[in-house]
């Protein structure tokens, strides 16, 4: 037994060594640096140990807007990131005409990069020339200044993060209706069923543990957007220099590569890591529940 754990061992230890350089040792440098008050990466110097970058960083408005916008952007790109792929995989599952065709559409932005994307989106919401206002109009409704408005910067960022996140959760979605028995829905046509009863009765309680999935993956990636913002705004945090879309990890950037405040990033990844920890736990906590009922019922 001993020569087989060994062998083990031996076999698990390149992605091992991988997982302590590249995350194990940049998140405990991290915590480390958010105590180092005027910490200076390129001669490893600082003026004392204390607590100051943390209370910089939730002194400053910057930080406080890009946790509320952050905060916003979670609850809302989530869960219509996940009913809506829901409900577009349940359809491609219907064997409707061309579904191959809507699975490729659909898949595009997955294996297309942010940037070019981006790119694409700052098009359809130009204030002028978009394709978003353009149907407006037809419709009589005026013309909104999507990025130039900075009362519609995250409007515009979460349209943008639901599209683009469509594809993975419409994939997982996919493959998991296809395991579920064609026996359930077969004994739900000789009932009579109605399809949004079966919907709910069938497909999703079969789908729970991938949607919970789904949520949490979901909540995770929400909580370290950035490219979406880079990418929407050019490069900015919002239109005309207002920081209108920021968010945690483009303040933790502008910080650390911008204002050279090492420290205050380095707090700001620790809080980031935190958030990211405690809503992982929240998501979990029903399951464990349920496991631990079904347990106790054996």
């Amino acid at each position: 037994m001993k020569k087989k754990s060994f062998k083990g061992y031996i076999y698990l230890a390149p992605v091992l060594i991988i997982m302590l350089v590249f995350t194990a040792y940049p998140l405990v440098r991290a915590f480390i640096m958010s105590f180092y008050e005027d910490y200076n990466a390129v001669n490893g110097t600082y003026s004392g140990i204390n607590i100051e970058n943390y209370r910089a960083l939730f002194a400053s408005s910057d930080f406080r807007t890009a946790l509320a916008n952050t905060t916003i952007y979670v609850l809302f790109v989530v869960p219509l990131s996940v009913i809506i792929s829901l409900l577009i995989a349940n359809l491609l599952n219907s064997h409707i005409k061309f579904q191959g065709l809507f699975q490729t559409l659909y898949f595009l932005p997955y294996v297309t990069s942010v940037i070019a994307i981006g790119v694409v989106w700052r098009w359809i919401l130009h204030s002028q020339y978009g394709l978003l206002n353009g149907i407006l109009n037809f419709f009589g409704i005026e013309s909104i200044g999507w990025l130039t408005d900075r009362r519609y910067s995250m409007a515009s960022l979460i349209i943008f993060a639901v599209w683009k996140s469509l594809a993975f959760n419409i994939m997982i979605f996919l493959a998991a209706l296809q395991g579920i028995s064609p026996d359930l829905y077969s004994a739900a046509r000789v009932d009579s069923t109605p399809r949004w009863r079966v919907f709910f009765r069938i497909t999703v309680p079969a789908m729970g543990p991938i949607i919970a999935y789904a949520f949490i993956m979901g909540i995770i990636n929400a909580f370290k957007v950035y490219n979406e913002v880079y990418a929407l705004f050019n490069g900015a945090a919002g239109p005309n220099g207002y920081n209108s879309a920021i968010t945690i990890v483009f303040y933790i950037y502008d910080q650390f590569y911008n204002n050279k405040k090492y420290g205050i990033a380095a707090a700001g990844s620790v809080v980031l890591f935190l958030l990211i920890m405690v809503f992982t736990m929240i998501q979990k906590l029903p399951a464990k529940i349920r496991a631990r009922k079904e347990a106790a019922q054996k």
